[in-house]
């Protein structure tokens, strides 16, 4: 399953594995291969999270930890709504993280993209400690529709090397 890669090149880039992480930004810019390299310095224990939760990976150090749902699409705009699963899985994570006051991400890859392919989305979660609130502001929304459904606009996301540069000073 084509997912399940992306999950792993995930899980490697946030552990600060060199040779994924030279590989993923080989078309990248510099500015961007520093931010992907800031994962060297702030590496997390991950976990593949099993089953359907709506969690695929867990990723934790004694500051941070988070858990995200990884997506990957050749589409730039990813519509939650097309399975009722999908939406669930949301609706759980939003659960899950209000109850366990951790933050919730959503990891887009978008297939076929040059330079950095991985933009990161949250929910909304309320109860958050002030340094989640901090990162909960700093990645952009999961949307709605007019009809209440969640959608993932690639674009509006931020880089996952952006988010990592700033995760490397907010953790120095």
């Amino acid at each position: 399953m084509a997912q399940g890669k992306y999950e792993r090149e995930l899980k490697d880039v946030l552990t600060g594995n060199e040779e994924v992480i030279e590989d993923l930004t080989k078309t990248c810019t510099e500015k961007e291969k520093e931010g992907y390299m800031k994962a060297r310095d702030i590496p997390f224990v991950v976990v593949r999270g099993a089953g359907s939760l709506g969690i695929d990976l867990v990723a934790a150090r004694g500051d941070v930890s988070f858990l995200i749902e990884v997506k990957s699409s050749n589409d730039e705009v990813l519509y939650l709504s097309n399975k009722k699963r999908l939406t669930e899985q949301a609706e759980d994570m939003i659960d899950i993280c209000t109850e366990t006051k951790l933050l919730p991400m959503y990891a887009y890859r978008l297939k076929g993209q040059r330079g950095d392919k991985w933009r990161l989305f949250t929910l909304n979660i309320d109860g958050l400690s002030k340094k989640y609130r901090l990162l909960n502001k700093k990645l952009p929304t999961v949307k709605k529709t007019v009809h209440e459904n969640y959608k993932i606009p690639w674009k509006d996301g931020i880089p996952l090397n952006q988010f990592l540069s700033y995760l490397g000073r907010l953790l120095d």
